[in-house]
């Protein structure tokens, strides 16, 4: 019962037809990687193999090739997103030095993963894998958000702030289903997938890991910024950004 009326209020705040995908938060002039990363983290890929884990269509890949990487291999499971990243590291002139696939070979000294650790099924699996694809002392660059306390964590779910933790799943997947059309049942099951990555987990999850996390920053949502410490972090952070050292 509480769930069909939560459904029914979800229909009368955000009408399907009212429903657009979001416009990418990295428009204008900056890169992704420089706004995620810092322009200094160029400095640190210069001359190295760099995998790219979870390439999409290839952007940040082919511009760390155009910004001193010696090799950048992408990976992803998509083999749509795969070849449409093959093509664009042609027309850019940079296919001696940049590949893609769904698998790598050949060991890193870095690894970069942006915008996907709250979308992993496995996120302890996937830094096993990390692991093995990297030589000793290498390094991850890891870059995501927002989590899941964050006003908006629940992605789409968050027809209003902290939407997806007032409504529930249930009623949010049923409210998801009059406009998308993929048969998902739970969060985890949605395109993309939300595994609701809080803080608090990611940091469990590095420690039990085989990766040293040698820096961790937890960026604020700006105009939270004076109220953000560490007992409202996991509501007031907007990035996580950390390196993860193999040991």
């Amino acid at each position: 019962m509480l769930d069909s009326v939560q459904y029914h209020i979800l229909r009368s705040i955000a009408p399907p037809k009212s429903r657009k995908d979001n416009p990418s938060p990295y428009g204008g002039q900056r890169s992704k990687l420089s706004i995620l990363m810092g322009d200094a983290f160029f400095t640190s890929i210069t001359g190295k193999i760099v995998v790219d884990f979870g390439c999409g269509e290839g952007s940040e890949a082919i511009e760390m090739a155009r910004r001193g990487a010696a090799r950048v291999i992408g990976i992803d499971i998509r083999e749509d997103v795969l070849n449409v990243a093959r093509q664009k590291a042609e027309a850019a002139g940079v296919q001696d030095r940049c590949s893609f696939g769904t698998s790598a070979t050949e060991l890193a000294d870095v690894i970069v993963s942006l915008d996907a650790f709250e979308h992993f099924a496995r996120p302890d699996e996937i830094l096993r894998i990390m692991h093995g694809l990297l030589k000793p002392g290498g390094e991850v660059w890891v870059s995501f958000g927002p989590t899941w306390y964050h006003p908006m964590g629940g992605h789409l779910f968050s027809v209003f702030p902290w939407a997806h933790l007032i409504f529930s799943e249930s009623a949010l997947i049923r409210w998801r289903g009059d406009f998308k059309s993929d048969g998902a049942t739970k969060f985890s099951e949605t395109a993309g997938g939300l595994n609701q990555m809080t803080i608090r987990r990611f940091e469990a999850l590095v420690a039990a890991s085989s990766f040293e996390c040698a820096d961790l920053e937890l960026v604020p949502i700006r105009k939270l910024q004076p109220a953000h410490n560490a007992l409202t972090r996991e509501f007031f952070t907007a990035i996580v950004r950390c390196r993860l050292k193999r040991t």
